[in-house]
């Protein structure tokens, strides 16, 4: 049996130089600071032991399998916001998501600490609107839009993955698509580990998160099924000065349950009243 990797487990066994951090207050506890080696270094390595064709084909029928399997459960969500001061500035809230009748998936915030921010004015909506991003999933439907380059295998914990560039094929302006890199187990055929951004072919003006990167990790449930728990990402916002100061974003997904009836109807009452109209989820 295949054991569920801990988010605290895959960022201890990179080995990719994790630094020290102080602990902070909040409902989130930050991971370290990671420095990753996104891709392996070249020289580009041969062909897969598998054909890519047959690992794509596959990844794609396991993540049509994993992406259903995601849109049946609810969680709790909690997201920090951080600026990277002394001490630092943080902006966080917490709750639990549930479906409606339309069959989306909605967050109710039921925990928002009062805000201790210095450089920036974001609001608890701001932070709502950062939790946007999609979350990726290659199933068969999506292949068609990507190309893929081989870029070697990488050891994840206790787990070895095939790496690949995934970049799409054309942009349009109405979805946004993946341009970045994945990891996908070499046991399950499955994405653990992506990083990358969604891109448009032309991206809205006005203001706009100062996040563009993601890197999303996933464990696995029930011994069959990876599904996103944990998402960072690297920012900076300008000070009031003309400095550069960078800022953070941590969203964690904990307590997964199967969805019910009950809960595709309506929100559960541990969510209300939400400190803040609910919004969709990913």
């Amino acid at each position: 049996m295949r054991m569920a990797i801990s988010i605290t487990a895959w960022l201890c066994a990179l080995s990719l130089g994790l630094a020290a951090r102080a602990q902070e207050q909040g409902p989130i506890a930050p991971p370290p600071t990671v420095t990753v080696n996104r891709v392996p270094s070249v020289p580009h390595p041969g062909p897969p032991p598998i054909p890519q064709q047959e690992i794509v084909q596959r990844l794609a029928e396991n993540e049509e399998v994993m992406k259903k399997a995601f849109d049946t459960y609810t969680y709790t969500e909690s997201v920090r916001f951080e600026e990277e001061t002394d001490p630092v500035g943080t902006l966080a809230a917490s709750g639990g998501t549930y479906f409606k009748d339309d069959g989306q998936r909605y967050w109710g915030v039921t925990n928002a600490p009062k805000p201790s921010l210095h450089a920036t004015r974001y609001t608890l909506q701001d932070l709502m609107a950062m939790t946007s991003i999609p979350y990726f999933f290659l199933t068969p439907d999506a292949v068609a839009n990507y190309n893929f380059v081989y870029a070697g295998q990488q050891q994840l914990d206790q787990i070895n993955t095939y790496v690949f560039q995934v970049k799409p094929k054309a942009l349009n302006r109405k979805q946004r698509f993946f341009d970045g890199v994945i990891w996908v187990d070499d046991h399950d055929l499955a994405i653990v580990r992506t990083w990358g951004k969604f891109v448009l072919l032309v991206e809205p003006t006005g203001d706009r998160p100062p996040f563009s990167m993601y890197e999303i990790y996933r464990e696995n449930f029930e011994d069959k099924y990876w599904l996103p728990t944990y998402t960072s990402s690297d920012g900076e916002v300008t000070d009031t000065d003309g400095t550069k100061l960078p800022v953070k974003l941590v969203i964690r997904a904990t307590d997964f349950k199967r969805r019910t009836d009950s809960s595709a109807a309506a929100q559960p009452a541990s969510s209300a009243p939400s400190a803040e109209p609910s919004s969709p989820s990913k």
